[in-house]
């Protein structure tokens, strides 16, 4: 979600997937059986766009589902895809309107229409899932149809909505399978995405073959894909080791990465710069511990990201000390320059103004997985250190996760963040607004003025400032706690190519680029 732009700071190779045209479009014995294998430890919450907002879902929506807008590799502004045009009406940036292209048909073969359209967007606030998208569109208002057109009626200026309809939350499905009020059941899906979903088995895999009937911005299809999904960086490791996968992409082990050797013959590494974050997220509820502004500012005050980057990273990421990474407009460090070393008297100090009892007892939970039990007992080791704290830890499978800490189970939680499209209103209204997508309970009014405020304008060189004070006022509030700043790698045998669009920032899983040598 988030010039603005994730640069690709070395190219050393290429990757991904290979077949040929879809296998229930091509006559018998045409289809090729030669699919290139990725393999990946991002999990895919829901096949239905209405009821996910995770990189995992999203990456696979972008192949099998259309937007009206996507967009190319390393642009910042958007282009149609399933739109023949879009743009704004008159110079008050609250009403979008879109002319639908009159050749698109899902994969079952029905014509996809406006209302079509129409329906995928009324589906997200009706169904309203907990994990869904709704938090992506706050100001939109009503969605209309006449003919091929369709018009966005926003509820206040927002500059940035034609990069909102280019992600996955703004998916086409087909009105008569996809339920008004209710996710869709089973693994079938009905889309007009560059590939096909052949089958599917959840958490395990997925096969993708091009989908002959697809129009849009594409100017190829790609070839056939296989993607296994891994619970574990560990599992994903045993089975590049092994041969199983050709492309090995989020992640593999931070200490595989640190120790790639990017001179082997046999492997391509794309290494590029990131804007996925990791935050410590703080229940600001009536009734957790960190409802209390100054206990969380006890827990900002305590933490060092070095060990972090060191010895549970090993180097494979960059501490974090913003709401908004580096490479966006308006970044600043307002966490470094408030919290610049450790500091356990100033910690115990707001705890005490608090009047808080010590040590205070919090729950800290996380997503389960190797790495992430290593650096949750680091961040634990810290806090408990000089009896500030008392903290207990629970690892919980990801799908679980996500539908607990909406529920406010948890006192803290870690969860990392990927940019829905390149600039920087991806990190503000979904992770600090008023009903914010990390159901974390913080609400300021002042918070809400300056997100605003910051899509008012089509040159987003003019919101640098609002950026800046609104990063200042999440150091001050401490809503959440930015950990660190991934780097992305993609490891790839020497016979695959098209790799480095794997990651380029725009949250676009660009299957379709891969092919063999």
């Amino acid at each position: 979600m988030r010039s603005v732009r994730v640069r690709i700071l070395a190219i050393l190779a290429v990757l991904v997937i290979a077949g040929v045209g879809a296998w229930q479009l091509l006559p018998s014995g045409e289809a090729k059986t030669d699919a290139i294998r990725v393999g990946t430890s991002d999990v895919v919450t829901s096949l239905d766009p209405a009821g996910a907002y995770d990189a995992g879902s999203w990456a696979i929506y972008s192949n099998i589902y259309q937007s009206l807008m996507t967009f190319k590799p390393g642009a910042v502004t958007p282009e149609p895809d399933a739109a023949e045009s879009c743009g704004f009406v008159g110079q008050k940036l609250q009403t979008y309107q879109c002319k639908l292209r009159d050749d698109l048909t899902f994969t079952n073969g029905r014509k996809i229409t406006a209302k079509d359209v129409k329906h995928s967007f009324d589906r997200i606030f009706k169904i309203n899932s907990d994990v869904g998208p709704a938090g992506l569109f706050p100001t939109l208002d009503t969605v209309t149809t006449e003919g091929r057109t369709i018009t966005f009626n926003l509820s206040a200026k927002d500059a940035t909505f034609p990069q909102k309809i280019a992600t996955g939350a703004a998916a086409i499905v087909d009105s008569s399978v996809y339920p008004k009020d209710k996710l869709r059941k089973g693994n079938q899906v009905d889309g007009s995405g560059p590939y096909v979903l052949k089958s599917y088995e959840h958490n395990k895999s997925a096969e993708l073959v091009p989908n002959l009937k697809y129009k849009g911005a594409l100017k190829k299809t790609g070839e056939a894909v296989d993607i296994s999904y891994f619970k574990t960086s560990e599992e994903l490791q045993t089975s590049w080791d092994a041969g199983d996968v050709d492309i090995a992409h989020r992640q593999l082990p931070s200490e595989t990465l640190a120790e790639l050797d990017q001179n082997d013959p046999d492997v391509r590494v794309t290494e590029a710069a990131s804007a996925e974050i990791r935050n410590i997220i703080f229940n600001s509820r009536t009734g957790s511990p960190f409802d209390e502004k100054k206990v969380r500012q006890a827990v900002a005050a305590l933490l060092d990201r070095g060990p972090l980057v060191r010895k549970v990273y090993q180097g494979t990421v960059d501490p974090l000390y913003s709401l908004i990474p580096t490479g966006f407009i308006g970044h600043s460090t307002p966490f470094f320059d408030t919290y610049p070393s450790p500091d356990p008297k100033r910690a115990r100090k707001l705890l005490q103004q608090a009047g808080v009892e010590l040590p205070v007892a919090v729950n800290f939970a996380y997503r389960e997985g190797d790495m992430y039990t290593k650096e949750t007992e680091e961040l634990r080791r810290q806090m408990e250190k000089g009896g500030l704290f008392k903290v207990s830890v629970k690892a919980v499978e990801w799908t679980k996760y996500q539908k607990e800490y909406a529920a406010g189970k948890f006192d803290m939680y870690t969860v990392g963040w990927f940019p829905d499209f390149p600039d920087p209103d991806t990190f503000s209204q979904p992770l600090v607004g008023t009903g914010n997508v990390l159901h974390s309970g913080y609400s300021n009014k002042k918070m809400d003025q300056l997100i605003a405020a910051t899509q008012q304008f089509s040159d987003r060189s003019r919101t640098s400032n609002d950026f800046k004070e609104m990063q200042a006022l999440v150091g001050e509030d401490v809503p959440l706690l930015p950990l660190w700043q991934k780097k992305d790698y993609v490891v790839a045998k020497a016979d695959v190519a098209g790799s480095q669009y794997l990651s380029d920032g725009t949250g676009t899983w660009r299957l379709w680029e891969l092919s063999r040598i």
